[in-house]
């Protein structure tokens, strides 16, 4: 393979991966550097012209004009807010007390809490944090290894529940991707629309429900037979209050943004303005917090634009090379079976996200795997959920699973060897995986929810065909009307 050749993008994906194990610096210095050295290469040996390159301010323009990239600070904002006040402390106090009776209430209050929090918190590494401010003093007495399994795992699940910035940025990423795929040689559209954001919640939803079933079915077991227990003392009936009116208020949020009846967008917004009213009201943070809390805010969502921009810049240069043609020649032109095919395309997903996160993995490598992806299953839907939960699932492969650096080094709980890690994250990761492959061999598990949508979607498609009919028409309507006496 050359470095100047259609082939440079997999040297580029390779130097970006050594780069980010190797060194430690920011994943956008990483991207606009691995980009920027490559660039001159392709330039010096004439695989491009300079020129090109010009487009890329404007590109960085259009891109940032996006209306999605609206949620991406009020997601961040919600994230820092929620580590500062006790609205999870008080739901995790209250759910504990609640499971009392079923044995690892802690445990099972954690995964809880991570579903209702991790949609409106944004990412992994904000999701990372709260928990583990939140459990490691908890589950201290707990074993170490099993409290780092639970803060991992209860920190991914805002990578499958709707509507979590990762699944708004995908549904997007995914509308681009379906829409490429239906130009690839051999793809056929058939009656299935075009995908978007709202497809992939409902597509979600189902396999999100059943990854939280089976987690919590894994820590009760795990956890039955432990010294675990809830708190002595009952939690005080102001945060009682406060745990039902926030789990109302979540759950009113995520049903209107799954019904479409609230746009992601405007329910960020309206949880942000929530958290807002309740901090002030409740006095919980003092001026000098507030700004750290703003602070906070556009530190992470400058670092996630840089990476935005530094993702397009590196996947410029990507396609310039034609490395995204020689993959889909690859691809497309295999021997092996469709199925085969894509779960070796989805293996190649799962070694990326091993050293990526989820926002690296969306910006750099979705762009480029989905839409092949899309051509060998033919449905764009289940290629969303198994590229989520293939995400999430390598999130939790120690050492570099990027939910376990996180746990491990922000917990505080006792180093333990990655074996005893690896041992408590093995049940989890079986039920994952037991998951993801129901998936990819039953596509219609991903279908359930979206069957009203299929008559709209049949409709569509024989109103487009109207359309071009009558465009037809009235385009030979002229030459008729001049062939006329």
């Amino acid at each position: 393979m050359s470095p100047t050749g259609p082939t440079a993008g997999v040297w580029m994906l390779l130097t970006l991966g050594f780069l980010i194990v190797s060194t430690g610096l920011p994943v956008w210095a990483l991207l606009c550097a691995v980009a920027s050295a490559f660039a001159a290469l392709g330039v010096a040996y004439g695989q491009f012209d300079l020129n090109i390159l010009s487009a890329l301010p404007t590109r960085l323009v259009g891109l940032l004009e996006h209306d999605l990239l609206q949620a991406l600070p009020l997601y961040v904002f919600i994230g820092v807010l929620l580590q500062r006040l006790r609205v999870a402390d008080a739901l995790l106090s209250s759910l504990a007390r609640c499971f009392r009776s079923l044995g690892a209430a802690r445990s099972l209050a954690a995964l809880c809490v991570g579903a209702l929090i991790a949609p409106m918190n944004g990412s992994v590494a904000s999701s990372s944090a709260l928990l583990s401010r939140l459990l490691a003093p908890r589950l201290g007495a707990a074993d170490p290894a099993r409290a780092t399994a639970l803060i991992s795992v209860a920190a991914t699940i805002g990578v499958v529940v709707p509507p979590s910035l990762v699944l708004i940025l995908l549904g997007d990423a995914m509308l681009n991707a379906h829409t490429e795929a239906s130009h690839l040689p051999g793809f056929v559209l058939s009656t299935q629309r075009i995908i978007n954001t709202q497809d992939v919640f409902h597509a979600a939803l189902l396999p999100a429900t059943a990854v939280l079933a089976l987690w919590s079915l894994v820590a009760w077991w795990q956890g039955r037979g432990s010294t675990e227990h809830p708190d002595s003392v009952a939690p005080r009936p102001a945060e009682v209050l406060l745990a039902v009116l926030t789990l109302c208020a979540i759950l009113l949020l995520l049903a209107g943004v799954f019904t479409g009846r609230i746009y992601a967008v405007e329910g960020a917004a309206a949880a942000g303005l929530l958290l807002i009213i309740a901090t002030v009201a409740s006095r919980a943070l003092n001026r000098v917090q507030w700004s750290e809390v703003l602070a906070s805010t556009l530190s992470l969502s400058g670092a996630l634009f840089a990476l935005l921009a530094g993702a397009t810049s590196f996947s410029l240069v990507f396609r310039l090379f034609g490395t995204d043609r020689w993959l889909g020649a690859l691809v497309l032109g295999s021997t092996l079976s469709p199925q085969l095919t894509a779960a070796l395309v989805l293996l190649a997903v799962a070694l990326c996200a091993w050293v990526l996160d989820a926002f690296e993995m969306i910006f750099v490598i979705i762009p480029v795997v989905a839409p092949l992806l899309i051509a060998q299953l033919g449905d764009a839907q289940q290629a969303s959920v198994l590229l989520l939960l293939v995400l999430q699932l390598s999130f939790l492969i120690p050492p570099m699973g990027y939910a376990v650096l996180m746990a491990r080094s922000r917990s505080g709980l006792a180093q333990v060897s990655t074996a005893r890690i690896v041992k408590a994250l093995l049940p989890f990761i079986l039920a994952q995986l037991a998951l993801t492959v129901t998936v990819f061999a039953l596509p219609r598990v991903v279908h359930l929810l979206d069957a009203p949508a299929a008559a709209v979607t049949n409709e569509a498609a024989q109103s487009e065909q109207d359309v071009e009919r009558q465009m037809e028409e009235m385009a030979r309507e002229p030459a008729a009307s001049a062939s006329r006496p």
